[in-house]
């Protein structure tokens, strides 16, 4: 593709997604809404007029033209906006190998396919504007999502692990499954939830689930062992924790002949959310929810 020359406020926005790629693929993939601007004012190198508010509206402009084409990095599929956090895929990856200009125009060309595919008519402007900026309330949403989420973990944090415990027992009960134990305080046999797909527990498979409620620890390839260790025929395992897991814990999974699913911290969130409809009112309680609704698009 031919390089396109890049005015200026296509060249802040190069360079300052370009740096928030980089920053998140250093993270580990993920970086939450709220640290990106914060990172970019600190890390990257802004001229005073990237840094000037600018229009009627008055947004600053390295901030209007950063969120305006991040939607084209979204269309290229080098970034994900979700649930308050950006990610980066690996394409995004791969494209972190050329430089923020190549990036940028390689997401501009993407944008464009996806609306010839769609026939969409092309509105999206070369450059950002005080309506566009006014219009497009999707980093405002992402940072409202980064700040619940922050505000739920820090709840899910403040739980001993008993309580936590009793969360997870709840969340499968909310999903259709029947408990049939949920282990008291003291030694556990490595087993803190038996779940069944039935009420008599006469059909297979049995849950067996081990709960670590560390929000700050990673948890390794031998905790995985240990409770594939102790599945009997007809049992399937749920490992769920409050923190993360390794890498070679994610292997271990992955590779072993019995079924074993593991869910992190995160995902144990967009589950609670996703099923807490349906869950009763007492284990609602255990972390409420309120729901919100703000006006957003199809795209």
């Amino acid at each position: 593709m031919a390089k396109d020359k890049l005015n200026r406020t296509q060249a802040c926005a190069s360079k300052t997604l370009y740096a928030v790629m980089k920053e998140i693929s250093r993270r580990g993939g993920s970086i939450p809404a709220k640290d990106i601007y914060p990172f970019v004012n600190e890390n990257v190198e802004l001229t005073d007029w990237e840094r000037e508010p600018a229009g009627k509206m008055q947004y600053i402009r390295w901030t209007n033209s950063f969120q305006f084409y991040s939607i084209d990095y979204q269309k290229a599929g080098f970034i994900i906006k979700k649930k308050g956090y950006w990610y980066i895929t690996p394409e995004g990856e791969e494209a972190l190998k050329k430089s923020p200009e190549e990036v940028l125009n390689l997401a501009r060309a993407a944008y464009k396919e996806w609306k010839k595919a769609r026939d969409i008519e092309d509105v999206h402007e070369e450059e950002p504007t005080d309506t566009t900026a006014e219009s497009d309330n999707s980093m405002n949403l992402d940072l409202l999502e980064s700040d619940a989420r922050e505000g739920i973990k820090r709840y899910i944090v403040s739980k001993n692990p008993y309580e936590f415990q009793d969360m997870v027992a709840a969340l499968l009960k909310a999903m259709g499954y029947y408990i049939q134990s949920v282990a008291p305080k003291g030694k556990d046999g490595g087993v803190d939830v038996v779940a069944y797909v039935d009420p008599l527990g006469a059909q297979t498979p049995r849950i067996k689930v081990q709960v670590k409620h560390r929000p700050d620890a990673v948890i390794g390839a031998s905790d995985i062992r240990a409770l594939l260790g102790i599945l009997r025929s007809g049992d399937i395992a749920l490992f769920v924790t409050s923190g993360t897991y390794s890498p070679d814990a994610k292997n271990t999974a992955a590779n072993s002949r019995e079924f074993i699913r593991l869910i992190d911290g995160d995902e144990f969130i967009e589950m609670w959310q996703n099923y807490y409809d349906k869950m009763s009112d007492d284990d609602k309680n255990m972390l409420p929810l309120k729901r919100i609704s703000f006006l957003g698009n199809n795209e």
